[in-house]
């Protein structure tokens, strides 16, 4: 029996810039999923989705569309016999504590558990871990219908123990950034609004970039001069805005915990809110009393996770200041692995 693990992620601050060409900031956490995989005679994959008490079948050999949690497993299939990889009869079970719609990136925690299960009983040797996470981003683009970036998939894939990672996306260079926070917590609380990236306006926002690179004749966002992004008519000139700040921000923040300035770290995480949702548009009514509700506690700042419309608010606490009930600490945790 191959047993794996992908980790959620929290995403310290970067949002909405990976598809951007610009920069983030995640970290792995330890709540995830885990998937277990064992060979099964024939070309069949069986799969079965602990949580939900459902199940699916299908030939490894041609997998069809389907909808819910069935893609990403019929995608990841499809996705690594077409990499190559000798993916055959598979029986598939899993399960995790990272709420779905959370913010916390259950999608790519499933992604990257099922590769490695998959390539474990394959026998196949792993491939370079930035590879396998545009793989499990081509399963959530064209087989799930996001139009996600790469962020999610490489914090689960190559994030490390006590760190956060900052990432390039224009050049995929990677860089780990020590995340020692001493006596202050990160915490999470979800908003109550669950949302899902396909069905919400993540895929209207997409577009919107698209067509303010095409105005501006840049191929990302990142790249654009802030001068020329300025004079785009609205909404596009906000869309540009928090893109360009954003990265400014990661920065910040970066130099930020080398320095140990936390105070200045929970302004920026304040800063990035603010430009979520003004510039960006991305926030819901639930969220912003999630955010109030933080900052009525005594965090040090506080923003939505995640593709925002619902989903989870992330804060700072400085030291002896307790948070809302039902938030959670997280910790910078290890990468997807074999259990």
């Amino acid at each position: 029996m191959i047993r794996a693990f992908g980790p959620g992620r929290v995403n310290l601050i970067g949002e909405h810039t990976d598809y951007n060409g610009g920069l983030a900031l995640p970290f792995a956490i330890d709540r995830g999923v885990t998937v277990e995989a064992e060979p099964l005679a024939g070309g069949e994959i069986r799969a079965e989705a602990l949580d939900l008490g459902e199940s699916d079948s299908f030939a490894a050999a041609a997998p069809q569309p389907a909808d819910g949690w069935r893609a990403f497993v019929r995608g990841t299939v499809a996705e690594l016999r077409a990499a190559g990889f000798d993916i055959s009869g598979t029986r598939l079970a899993f399960s995790g504590d990272v709420p779905q719609g959370s913010g916390l990136s259950s999608s790519a925690a499933l992604e990257a558990a099922l590769c490695l299960a998959l390539l474990a009983v394959a026998g196949a040797e792993e491939p370079d871990r930035t590879e396998l996470a545009e793989l499990c981003s081509r399963v959530e683009n064209d087989w799930v219908g996001a139009e996600t970036g790469l962020l999610d998939q490489l914090a689960s894939l190559q994030c490390s123990a006590g760190a956060a990672l900052r990432i390039d996306f224009a050049t995929l260079e990677l860089r780990p950034v020590p995340l020692d926070l001493g006596d202050w917590r990160l915490v999470t609380l979800e908003s109550g609004a669950q949302h899902t990236h396909a069905e919400s306006g993540y895929n209207e926002r997409r577009a919107e970039c698209r067509a303010a690179c095409a105005a501006l004749g840049v191929e990302h966002l990142g790249a654009a001069d802030p001068e020329a992004a300025d004079r785009l008519p609205e909404p596009l000139r906000r869309r540009a805005r928090h893109v360009l700040s954003e990265d400014e921000r990661v920065d910040a923040m970066v130099a930020a915990l080398r320095s140990g300035d936390l105070a200045a770290a929970g302004l920026l995480l304040d800063a990035s809110h603010a430009s979520l949702r003004d510039d960006y548009e991305a926030s819901v009514a639930e969220v912003e009393a999630t955010v109030v509700a933080l900052m009525q506690a005594g965090a040090a700042g506080a923003r939505m996770v995640g593709g925002g419309f619902g989903g989870s608010v992330l804060a700072l606490l400085p030291p002896g200041v307790e948070p809302p009930s039902g938030s959670v600490a997280v910790t910078p945790g290890a990468p997807a692995r074999l259990l």
